[in-house]
């Protein structure tokens, strides 16, 4: 039995290793900036660098690797080993205070949306002190950030650290404000609700979607789904709980904080909820709970899904991030205490972020966008593309009353009432839930459930940090120079909610009803990528980062092109794979099955038995007729992919979407009735029976 104990933290360079192995003095320096997030005193790097590499060493790791978050979307790592050569033909581990500081890396071949010509490779790594070194494979990983030779952000992780300043700072003055005089931090928190499919590497590796593109491309629905609800929360199957098992105890290793598992509501779908922390060491731990988990799944004989829809006609996968705000005395600035209604404070960051939310709808869209997510946002399975704040029943009534002027009366917790004997009582929350919700208030933080599986969540958290610390400017700026700083909290809050209640809703989401309500409202409702991403360059939004100094002019207009490029490639994969299957495949397949019912069809004839109504003869009817269809869809769309030329990345992205994918759904359906009526021994591929309950 694994000691927990013993285990967690067993491969970072934690707290607790560096209070042991490092002088008092380094401790100190190195801790107020991980702490306090102050500058970093460069003199200690050389201490710092001499004992990690001590440690890491001690611990099985042979080489150090920069790890960081490129715009690709995946992570990054170039391995150095810490062998050099010494006098006499020997060696040494060598691991210099410029090893940790800083690396070079050949930045040509990442995505920078124009930020620098191809040829121009040179790129930098810089050490990100506020998220611990850790050992993976005998690597001593680094977390750092990554920037071109003229410093412009190529990463992730830079715009969420300069985000998280701005949002301390404007957080500051408003704590100030309220005589707050003992915090010296404001950091935001999240903490990431992964889901992820499971499948069995055999049936996965026969699959080319799957392996190209995520997703399965075709697949039609087997005689049962998700119907039943038996999967939710079930009883966990051996094979996947040992797989739980060894996840655990290897992400427990990295100081992951692996807290809730469970089968989610498809069958063959799980999820893994990570502890809240602060957000840019949450995003590190995400990254490579990712990682972990199709590493883990190998070693079982399993394949890890994280695509957002892998199969059509039952849930795809999402990643709640759950986003609060913590001082650093321990405070949790959302969270209302027993009397929301005279929490002034608490009133004041709400307002602040429901005017956020409402006034850039637009980019907390893009924040979730990619072509996987299009699958899931607007079905029943997920919020819809409409974006909303969900607020509960009790602090509804408390908003509406203060922006109604009435009084507001509250009301006492009432104990739950379950109607069986023994049961001990405990007092009934002041609201329900909404799954329905994108950006749902759930007791002291907002669960803001739009975001993909597949994504990192540092660009939606980024994004929240980035509009609400421009809010709180706002209202600093504003009660600064107020003469009764009370009556002028109590004006603006009542301003802020007349103006930006109507992004609050705390209805079903999945009502058709809801979508003719927001128009009304005038809330946007982009159900695509290219649509959202049309919206990413509007003057207001480049103003938001450019103001808070969290993305330049540049760095924006570099993330656009990639964003959409990202989209139309994705497209682009995956229709050469559609294309790919059904000529070397699917189609081949079906004719080995017409030409067994031809020969069925002609003894039929030389016995003179009827025909016209048999179930061969109408089967290969059926089947021609579909394989015509299929045909006719194939030439248009290889046509139009060879013919495409887009003026700009956003006409591309549109062309994908009005041209490309309804072909494809087309080709689909009619393959997907193929697979219905094609015996089981010819068709060429695992079938969705297989892949979804083929891990006993």
């Amino acid at each position: 039995m694994t000691d927990i104990m013993k285990t967690f933290g067993s491969r970072v360079f934690n707290d607790r290793v560096m209070r042991e192995r490092l002088s008092e003095d380094t401790y100190k320096k190195l801790n107020r900036t991980i702490r306090n997030g102050e500058y970093l005193n460069e003199d200690i790097a050389e201490e710092v660098a001499r004992v990690m590499k001590e440690w890491a060493v001690e611990n099985g790791a042979t080489h150090f690797t920069h790890w960081f978050h490129p715009l690709s979307g995946a992570t990054a790592e170039k391995h150095e080993s810490f062998v050099s050569t010494a006098k006499g033909g020997n060696i040494t581990l060598e691991f210099s205070p410029s090893n940790l500081v800083k690396g070079e890396a050949d930045a040509s071949s990442f995505p920078s949306g124009g930020l620098r010509d191809t040829f121009e490779a040179r790129g930098y790594t810089a050490w990100d002190p506020t998220s611990y070194a850790f050992i993976k494979d005998n690597i001593l990983c680094i977390p750092t950030v990554f920037c071109s030779y003229s410093g412009e952000a190529l990463d992730h992780k830079t715009p969420l650290l300069r985000s998280m300043e701005a949002l301390n700072k404007e957080a500051m003055r408003i704590l100030h404000l309220f005589g707050n005089e003992d915090v010296r931090h404001v950091k935001a928190t999240a903490g990431a609700e992964q889901e992820y499919f499971l499948v069995d590497k055999k049936c996965f590796d026969r699959r080319e979607d799957l392996r190209l593109t995520g997703r399965t491309l075709f697949g039609a629905m087997p005689p049962k789904g998700q119907e039943m609800n038996d999967h939710y929360y079930g009883s966990i199957k051996t094979r996947v709980s040992e797989f739980m098992k060894d996840l655990n105890e290897e992400l427990w290793s990295l100081g992951i904080q692996a807290k809730t598992e469970h089968n989610e509501v498809a069958p063959s779908q799980h999820e893994l909820a990570n502890n809240f922390l602060t957000v840019n060491v949450s995003v590190d731990q995400n990254n490579l709970t990712m990682e972990i988990m199709k590493k883990v799944a190998k070693k079982h004989g399993l394949e890890c899904l994280l695509h957002e829809k892998p199969f059509a006609g039952i849930n795809g996968s999402g990643k709640h991030n759950n986003w609060s705000l913590k001082t650093d005395t321990g405070i949790n600035l959302l969270d209302p205490g027993d009397t929301p209604e005279e929490n002034a404070q608490f009133l004041l960051f709400l307002s602040a972020i429901i005017k956020a939310i409402d006034e850039y709808q637009d980019l907390v869209r893009i924040s979730i966008s990619s072509a996987g997510n299009d699958h899931r946002l607007g079905a029943s399975e997920a919020p819809p593309a409409i974006v909303s704040i969900y607020v509960g029943d009790e602090l509804a009534e408390i908003l509406a009353s203060l922006e109604n002027g009435t009084i507001y009366t509250s009301k006492e917790k009432t104990p739950m009432q379950i109607g069986v004997h023994g049961i001990p009582s405990f007092p009934k929350d002041n609201t329900d839930r909404n799954r329905t919700s994108p950006f749902a208030f759930t007791g002291n933080k907002f669960e803001f459930r739009m975001p993909g599986s597949s994504a990192s969540i540092s660009t939606p958290n980024t994004i929240l940090n980035t509009i609400i610390a421009q809010e709180l400017k706002g209202f600093a700026d504003r009660l600064e120079n107020a003469d009764d700083l009370n009556r002028a909290i109590h004006e603006l809050i009542v301003d802020t909610l007349k103006k930006h209640s109507r992004i609050i809703f705390n209805g079903n989401g999945y009502d058709e009803a809801w979508i003719k309500e927001a128009e009304q409202r005038g809330l946007s409702n982009y159900r695509s990528t290219p649509e959202a991403l049309a919206h990413y360059l509007d003057e207001k939004n480049v103003n938001v980062f450019t103001d808070n100094q969290v993305l330049s002019e540049n760095e924006l207009h570099s993330r656009y092109e990639i964003y959409l490029e990202k989209y139309y490639k994705t497209i682009n994969i995956e229709a050469l794979t559609m294309i790919d299957m059904l000529k070397k495949d699917i189609l081949p397949a079906c004719q080995v099955y017409e030409k067994r019912l031809c020969d069925i069809v002609t003894e039929m004839q030389k016995l003179t038995l009827p025909l016209r109504d048999s179930y061969e003869l109408q089967t290969l009817i059926r089947i021609m007729e579909r394989e015509k269809e299929i045909h006719a869809d194939l030439q248009k769309m290889e046509e139009l992919l060879n013919e495409r030329d887009g003026a700009t990345n956003l006409d591309t992205a549109f062309f994908y979407r009005e041209r490309i994918i309804p072909l494809m759904e087309a080709i689909r359906r009619n393959t997907d009735v193929l697979e219905q009526i094609t015996a089981r021994d010819c068709w060429p591929m695992p079938s969705y029976l297989d892949l979804l309950f083929g891990i006993d």
